[in-house]
C-alpha cells in the first residue's frame, strides 16, 4: 500500500515536473532552430512550432501549463495528506504521547511540509534547470503532452484567459501577448556560456554585450558637442568653401542660415562639391549642393539612432534639445564605435571627434 501511495505522488510531482520544463522550454527555445528542424522532418518540431511562432499559441501554451502545475500541485498536496497522514498518526501518538487530534493534525502538517520540499526540489527548480539548459530537447519531448493539455484544458483556457482579458479591461490595462524573446540578461547569460564553452572569444563577447547595452546609451552621449562643430553658414562665399574643403579633414559639414546652428537646413558633402568642379559646372551658392539634414533628439536611445540614419541612409544627424536647438552631431560612426570600439577615418587623422 505505501508502496503505491509512493508511485502515485512520484507521478504528480512528474507531471508538475513536465508542465513546469513545458513551460519554460517554449519560451527558451530558439524559432529558427525549430524552424531548421521541422523543415528537416522532425515531426516533433513540425507540432512545436505553430506554438513558438504565434503569440496567440503560445499565450494558450503558457497558460495551459499553469493550469496544468496548478492542478497536479492542488493534487498532489489533498492525495498526500488523505493518504499519508493516517499513516503517521500513530507514529505521532506513540512517540509523543500526544492526543489522536493532535498526532492527527501534526502528521498532516508533517506530511506537508515534506511534500512542498519534494514539490520545490524535484517539481520546480529540478525541471527549470533542464529546461533553461537544453530548451530545445526539453520543447520537444513535452510538445506532445502540451498538444494533448490544450486540447483538454481548451474550455478552461477560454474561461481564464477570458476572465483576465475582462479584468485588465476593468482596470483600464492594455493586454498584451508573449512573445517569444530573450531578455537581455538572457542573452548576456548565453554569451558568457558561449565563452567559457569556446564558441565566442573574449572580443567577440564584449562587442555582443556592447551592442545589447545600446540601447541604454543616448544620443547626447555619443556626440560631438556643439562646441567642437565645423559648420558652414549658407551665405559662405564659394572660394571660402573650397578652401576650407581642401584643407579640412572633414568630409562632411553642416549648412545653417541665420548666423546661427539652430537654424540647421542641410549637410554639404565634400565629394558635391569636388565633382560639381571636375564636371566644369559653376557653383554660386552652396543651396544646389545642399543635402536634407536629419535631426534627432537628444535623449533618443543610440540603436533607434542608428536605425533612422539607415533608414534615411545617412551618415551624420543633427542632435536637438528643447526647442529644437541644435546640441551636437551624431555620426553612423559614432554609434558604430560603441558596438566595435574606435573607427578610424584616413581623412579625419587626430581631429577626428572635432567633426566630420
Amino acid at each position: 500500500m505505501i508502496l503505491s501511495i509512493l508511485l502515485v505522488i512520484v507521478f504528480l510531482i512528474a507531471v508538475t515536473a513536465l508542465y513546469v520544463a513545458a513551460e519554460l522550454g517554449v519560451v527558451a527555445v530558439r524559432r529558427g532552430r525549430v524552424r531548421q528542424m521541422a523543415e528537416d522532418g522532425n515531426w516533433l518540431a513540425a507540432r512545436l512550432l505553430p506554438i513558438v511562432e504565434q503569440p496567440a499559441e503560445l499565450d494558450r501554451s503558457i497558460a495551459a501549463s499553469q493550469i496544468g502545475i496548478t492542478v497536479s500541485s492542488l493534487v498532489l498536496g489533498a492525495y498526500g495528506q488523505a493518504t499519508l497522514a493516517p499513516i503517521l498518526a500513530p507514529l505521532f501518538t506513540r512517540l509523543g504521547g500526544w492526543s489522536d487530534a493532535a498526532a492527527q493534525s501534526s502528521a498532516a502538517a508533517a506530511v506537508l511540509v515534506g511534500l512542498t520540499v519534494l514539490h520545490m526540489i524535484l517539481g520546480e527548480l529540478l525541471p527549470k534547470s533542464i529546461a533553461l539548459q537544453f530548451p530545445t530537447q526539453t520543447a520537444l519531448v513535452a510538445s506532445l503532452p502540451l498538444g494533448w493539455s490544450l486540447r483538454l484544458f481548451s474550455p478552461l483556457l477560454y474561461l481564464f484567459n477570458g476572465s483576465g482579458l475582462l479584468l485588465l479591461k476593468i482596470l483600464g490595462v492594455r493586454a498584451t501577448r508573449h512573445h517569444h524573446v530573450h531578455s537581455p540578461g538572457e542573452i548576456d547569460l548565453l554569451l558568457t556560456e558561449s565563452t567559457s564553452d569556446g564558441e565566442l572569444d573574449v572580443e567577440d563577447r564584449r562587442r555582443l554585450r556592447r551592442a545589447l547595452r545600446l540601447g541604454a546609451r543616448r544620443a547626447r552621449d555619443l556626440m560631438v558637442p556643439r562646441s567642437q562643430i565645423v559648420a558652414l553658414d549658407i551665405g559662405t562665399p564659394v572660394a571660402e568653401v573650397l578652401r576650407l574643403v581642401a584643407e579640412s579633414p572633414f568630409t562632411r559639414f553642416p549648412v545653417y542660415r541665420g548666423g546661427s546652428l539652430d537654424q540647421t537646413i542641410g549637410i554639404l558633402h565634400t565629394k558635391d562639391v569636388l565633382l560639381r568642379q571636375m564636371e566644369g559646372g559653376p557653383i554660386d551658392t552652396l543651396t544646389d549642393l545642399v543635402r536634407p539634414v536629419c535631426k534627432v533628439p537628444a535623449h533618443a536611445p543610440a540603436d533607434h539612432v542608428l536605425v533612422l540614419l539607415r533608414e534615411r541612409r545617412t551618415q551624420l544627424a543633427v542632435v536637438v534639445g528643447e526647442g529644437e536647438v541644435t546640441v551636437g552631431l551624431i555620426s553612423l560612426e559614432d554609434v558604430l564605435s560603441e558596438v566595435f570600439g574606435a573607427v578610424t577615418d584616413e581623412l579625419k587623422g587626430e581631429r577626428r571627434r572635432r567633426g566630420r
